[in-house]
């Protein structure tokens, strides 16, 4: 996905939240309404979550130095990280603390049309981002499931302003549901029940998305299908006899790094090496425009083998 393509999303929906988080603070305070608090809170977090997102973005985009030779992209995973941690634990932890003080101390919602307006309001603003994400996110989805397409995405600020969106929506329908039964029931302590609900709503979407941005962050490698493509495409090269070992890392959604070690016939000079190494870099960057870094070591296959046995040895007998 596109850097511009991203920010376009970002800024959509930053200016979605914002709107309409004064809005829901101004009816949360004439009307009492812990659900619209609760809802406020979550478009103010959702809107900090936004910033994070794009500043994570410009540090991504800086230059390589010495200190960081692979350049900053992994940065961009480190916000993405930090924003569920925020919906976790601001949008969450507030919500359902609100939700609890209104269960413990009930009180009728006050002019409950204004909550319904605001309401309304916010499904139409919050329907509009979650549009705008839902088509940049089909562009990379391709043939495969929805869960499919978000695990194998490689840029978080897609798909967690979707999730965050798709949350804010059920927490809406939750809020206006809260708030309808606990006046027509005569039930106050509803109110509070829906706050707790969109509290969780937001905990496990927080959760969801610490869990794929932590993959990201820790060092995820290429789909399988990517994976087997440049497989085959080192394999081809002349005078190879085998892949020894293929990895890969995202250190952003359009930069990826390849490391091959390969066993070369050992008829082939040097000067055939050098050419088959230049050969396969450029017909792996050109099948795939994401790969930036190709590394290519010329080794035996046995000797890849001691390698790995001694590496492996090591690391089973160093401390836990």
């Amino acid at each position: 996905m596109a850097a511009n393509s991203s920010k376009t999303v970002i800024f959509a929906a930053l200016a979605g939240n914002a709107a309409i988080a004064i809005t829901k603070f101004v009816a949360a305070w004439f009307t009492g309404s812990s659900a619209m608090l609760s809802e406020g809170v979550h478009s103010l977090v959702d809107t900090g979550n936004q910033i994070l997102l794009l500043y994570g973005i410009k540090q991504a985009a800086k230059p390589a130095t010495p200190d960081h030779p692979f350049g900053y992209g992994l940065r961009l995973y480190f916000w993405a990280f930090v924003v569920a941690i925020l919906i976790f634990g601001l949008g969450a932890g507030i919500s359902i603390y609100q939700g609890i003080d209104k269960i413990q101390t009930p009180h009728p919602v006050e002019s409950a049309w204004i909550n319904y307006l605001v309401l309304t309001l916010g499904l139409v603003f919050e329907g509009g981002v979650w549009w705008v994400a839902l088509r940049a996110f089909r562009k990379e989805k391709g043939s495969g499931s929805w869960i499919e397409a978000i695990r194998a995405s490689k840029d978080p600020t897609i798909f967690t302003v979707l999730f965050e969106d798709s949350a804010a929506l059920l927490g809406l329908l939750t809020a206006m549901l809260g708030i309808f039964l606990s006046q027509a029931l005569e039930m106050p302590w509803l109110d509070g029940a829906a706050s707790i609900v969109i509290g969780l709503i937001l905990a496990v979407t927080a959760a969801f998305l610490a869990y794929e941005c932590q993959s990201l962050l820790t060092g995820e490698g290429v789909r399988p299908a990517v994976r087997n493509s440049i497989r085959a495409i080192a394999s081809s090269g002349e005078g190879v006899l085998r892949v020894n070992e293929l990895l890969t890392m995202h250190f952003g959604p359009n930069d990826v790094l390849v490391a091959v070690s390969l066993d070369f016939s050992d008829g082939l000079r040097a000067s055939g090496v050098e050419a088959t190494v230049s050969a396969l870099e450029r017909a792996i960057k050109q099948t795939h425009p994401e790969v930036t870094r190709v590394f290519i070591e010329a080794q035996s296959f046995e000797a890849h083998r001691r390698d790995a046995a001694i590496t492996a040895a090591n690391v089973a007998a160093s401390p836990a």
